[in-house]
């Protein structure tokens, strides 16, 4: 039900975003989806790859320190109101939303977007309440990749 985020801390300078992006090139690693945060002097990239422990192995190898999370991948409806059927669930289970991106995939009126909550277990046991399950990982990249 979760999947394996990997974030790392890179200067904001020009180049800094293709360095890792080359390494996980050169190791046929695809990137799934992507957020860049920034701020004056630095920037966190957060991304999803299939294979997370080849990536980490990959970056850390080239000195990059990669810190591992967990996302929650869900399907919201592509319509108004679908996204804040989601965030009234996981209010109302008190789970905090930490950030959150979409994946480039839509597919039956329906997108699917990142979720970092602070408590994943707890927002999928408040959303599985309510009749809405996070995407496994094997299926996530299945669609993906089709």
């Amino acid at each position: 039900m979760k999947v394996k985020q990997l974030s790392l801390f890179l200067e904001n300078k020009l180049g800094s975003l293709s360095r890792p992006v080359k390494l996980l090139a050169k190791a046929k690693l695809n990137i799934l989806t992507l957020s860049i945060a920034d701020t004056r002097q630095f920037g966190i990239l957060r991304f999803v790859v299939r294979d997370w422990e080849k990536a980490k192995q990959v970056l850390e190898e080239d000195g990059f320190i990669v810190k591992v999370s967990d996302l929650v991948a869900i399907e919201v409806a592509d319509e108004p109101g679908g996204l804040a059927e989601i965030l009234v669930r996981v209010e109302k289970a008190r789970v905090n939303l930490e950030y959150m991106y979409g994946f480039t995939l839509k597919k039956e009126g329906k997108g699917v977007l990142a979720f970092r909550f602070d408590d994943p277990d707890r927002a999928i046991a408040a959303l599985q309440k309510k009749g809405i399950s996070p995407i496994r990982s094997v299926d996530l990249f299945k669609r993906l990749e089709s």
